[in-house]
């Protein structure tokens, strides 16, 4: 799987974050552009500096009238306990129960390991998908396109 087509609608969701409060994806629809990140698993080594990277450049991300949103497949008491001991202040979204299954309509779920495949996806303002990478850590390099991919969203 290489996850879903640019230009296509994104699947729309309601997850709780590490707060248990309900996120949906469409209410950002005609405000702000969205950057999913997915990630495997909190508190592993690789996606703990993913996390603190994105953490580092919020204002970046932010600056284009944007909102970052990271799903894995940990409960929302885990994602807490991260957030918390990591300082991430941006939505961690637990795709828990039904698990995975925010993860499978964006055709990123690992069925084998039962996680995400760490997958990133910018959807535009009119909820569409306008850009993706799979399989890659962003940082460096891929987290400066994920900024310029997000500029070019929010512009639409």
């Amino acid at each position: 799987m290489t996850g879903l087509i640019s230009g296509g609608p994104a699947p729309d969701f309601t997850l709780r974050d590490q707060f248990g409060q309900d996120v949906t994806l469409s209410d950002f629809r005609g405000r702000k552009a969205v950057a999913l990140l997915f990630y495997p698993f909190a508190f592993s080594g690789v996606c703990t500096g993913e996390m603190a990277g994105v953490r580092d450049r919020l204002d970046e991300f932010m600056t284009f009238d944007t909102e970052v949103l990271a799903i894995s497949c940990d409960p929302v008491y885990a994602l807490r306990a991260f957030a918390d001991s990591d300082g991430l202040n941006f939505p961690l979204l637990s795709d828990f129960w039904p698990h995975g299954e925010v993860s499978t309509a964006y055709e990123v779920f690992d069925e084998a390991h039962g996680r995400p495949r760490r997958s990133s996806y910018v959807i535009d303002k009119q909820g569409r998908v306008r850009w993706s990478v799979h399989n890659a850590m962003p940082q460096g390099r891929d987290l400066d396109e994920h900024l310029r991919q997000l500029r070019a969203a929010a512009e639409d």
